[in-house]
């Protein structure tokens, strides 16, 4: 991207290069809902056809859906923000969710009016298609490609013309089960070995010319059993990356399991044919795809950089302006200095994802005040980041997030957990996820955690059942849901993790013990008390857990073991009389039970 002195106007939008949608999909959606509301098409039929639009099926009922918009690459721009913020308003529950996988999902829209939806995305160039079902889903990319100061080079446009290669392409529509592509600018950013195909760019130089590439791990991904992702080779020439892409996707589509729906995703293939034969296949179908495609079968990446033009301010007759109560707490947590001088990325700060339409409304005006590229990114763990921030406007952004409720602190730290949607709309989930998360974030920034460095890189992941949707593997303390009971009596339960990663360390959390629901609070905050007493110095907690569950402590907290020994007192569960509170699951008044429909991860 090149810096200009050139200023634009805060009423300019910049608008999207790319139009991912196509009207007529909506048109064709709503005919083929009354095909299936006057039974003229079977429900198993049409619940593959509502899927590969988007639309995914909301708990214990049929009538209403959740429709999931991709952002490819995680890029929006303020016509867009304002579209989904009309759009909630009309057809959903006044707020939007952003994922942990830079979607945006609307909940609890009336099937019948999907198709309005998807005509109103259809307006700013956005689609839901193919972000459910099995197929090539939404593909990601690092917010902080393009400025981070560890990359070799940015990765965008190559995610986004991986996205534009595979979507509505007939070798991505009938997948034995979804496939992800996950791009990162670099290690530490990303989580590129937990997925089908993570890439992390790199260079290298042959005869003086640098040449350009990628490391690309294949064979990851969170589940109900989870797999990190093995290396392919020690460089990818960007020329290769789709032959690459295709021949992973066609050994993926010939050997997959189509019967077992619990195995059938790419990562339970690479572990069972084991990582040096399927490396030997890809290199073997890679030579192939290489030799037989047409010369037209490439990537079309779009290199042209994009225009940096701080927008124009009219600022205080003074000169001066009075700087908020909690700037410097937000600045220290929110923000991350770029490679290009003088700017910073913004992270917001948001409760489990979750976003008002009336919020998502002055974003957009906010970006367009404040972002020099005019346009935001959604991240990994459900957030939003406003890039090219000059540092002589932090103040004033600072002031405009306050005003809409979106200038929280800790958007980079601890105190701003992953739920998933739990038992709020998903038919598999068995506790109510989201909640906690939400609660957890109170709490914690109400006690400054946000603050503390030693808390810092630290991070909490929680599920609401087994299946990963909440990415808890990877959390240095993960939670995944579940029931249990005392006689009679049933309440919510959480399975806790301990150590995971998603860095150049990449490992999967170890089971430690299970945690009821209203005790989770009170087990964080003794964990971080016993690493207080035992931490050495420069210690954060993140890496005091690494060596715990590694055997590389030499404390009296050497292990799991003794970690588990520490919080056994505080999970005991009372009886029902003493502490009736216990066996109500969080954001419910009723007595907690499992109940679960028919779950579409594999569908």
């Amino acid at each position: 991207m090149t810096i200009s002195t050139l200023k634009q106007s805060s009423s300019d939008s910049v608008k999207p290069k790319i139009n991912w949608a196509r009207i007529e999909e909506s048109d064709n959606f709503a005919k083929t809902v009354k095909l299936f509301r006057q039974g003229k098409y079977d429900e198993e039929s049409f619940r593959r056809f509502r899927l590969q639009h988007g639309a995914y099926g909301t708990r214990m009922t049929s009538d209403y859906a959740m429709v999931r918009i991709k952002l490819p690459a995680g890029e929006i721009y303020p016509d867009q923000i304002e579209k989904i913020s009309q759009l909630s308003e009309q057809y959903s529950i006044g707020s939007a969710h952003f994922s942990t996988r830079e979607n945006i999902q609307l909940h609890w829209v009336i099937l019948e009016d999907v198709s309005e939806i998807f005509r109103g995305l259809a307006e700013v160039g956005l689609t839901s298609r193919e972000a459910c079902g099995n197929s090539v889903r939404n593909v990601m990319c690092s917010p902080l490609s393009g400025v981070c100061p560890d990359e070799e080079f940015d990765a965008t446009p190559y995610a986004i013309a991986t996205a534009r290669f595979f979507l509505r392409n007939p070798m991505a529509q009938n997948l034995p089960r979804k496939f992800k592509f996950n791009f990162t600018c670099c290690e530490k950013h990303g989580m590129v070995r937990m997925v089908d195909v993570g890439l992390i760019p790199q260079t290298r130089e042959i005869d003086g010319t640098l040449q350009r590439g990628f490391k690309i791990f294949l064979g990851g991904g969170l589940g109900n059993k989870s797999y990190v992702g093995h290396q392919l080779e020690d460089f990818t020439s960007e020329e290769d990356l789709l032959y690459t892409s295709i021949a992973v996707i066609r050994i993926f589509d010939r050997l997959g399991d189509r019967k077992n729906l619990a195995r059938n995703r790419m990562r339970y293939l690479v572990n069972d044919m084991g990582w040096d034969k399927f490396q030997n296949l890809v290199f073997k179908e890679r030579a192939i795809v290489r030799a037989t495609q047409s010369i037209i079968t490439q990537l079309e990446v779009d290199h042209s950089t994009t225009p940096i033009r701080r927008p124009i301010r009219i600022s205080d007759e003074s000169g001066t302006m009075t700087i908020p109560d909690g700037y410097a707490r937000w600045l220290k947590t929110n923000t991350v200095k770029q490679t290009q001088p003088d700017y910073r990325s913004v992270f917001l700060t948001l409760e489990a994802g979750d976003i008002t339409a009336s919020q998502l409304f002055a974003l957009a005006s906010i970006i367009r005040d404040f972002s020099s590229e005019g346009k935001a990114r959604s991240g990994f763990v459900q957030n939003l980041a406003l890039r090219y921030v000059h540092e002589d406007d932090l103040p004033s952004l600072y002031s405009r997030l306050l005003e809409v409720g979106l200038a929280k602190s800790g958007a980079l730290t601890m105190t701003a957990p992953i739920g998933c949607s739990g038992t709020t709309s998903c038919n598999l989930a068995l506790t109510n996820s989201h909640r906690l998360a939400k609660e957890i974030q109170r709490k914690f920034l109400e006690l400054k955690f946000d603050e503390d460095d030693d808390l810092s890189d630290s991070s909490i992941k929680i599920s609401g059942c087994p299946n990963s949707c909440g990415q808890h593997g990877i959390a240095t303390i993960g939670f995944f849901g579940g029931g249990a009971r005392v006689g009679k009596d049933m309440y919510a339960n959480y399975q806790m993790s301990l150590g995971g990663r998603s860095d150049g360390d990449t490992m999967l959390g170890q089971t430690c013990l299970r945690v009821p629901a209203k005790r989770v609070i009170p087990v964080i905050l003794k964990i971080i008390e016993t690493f207080k007493e035992h931490k050495k110095s420069g210690d954060t907690l993140k890496s005091w857990i690494h060596r715990v569950v590694n055997g590389n402590e030499d404390s009296a907290v050497k292990s799991l073991t003794d970690i588990k020994k520490i919080l056994e007192p505080i999970i005991v569960p009372p009886t029902k009389e003493d502490d009736p509170d216990f066996y109500l699951d969080y954001g419910s008044d009723s007595s907690y039970h499992t109940k679960t429909g028919k779950g579409e991860c594999a569908a």
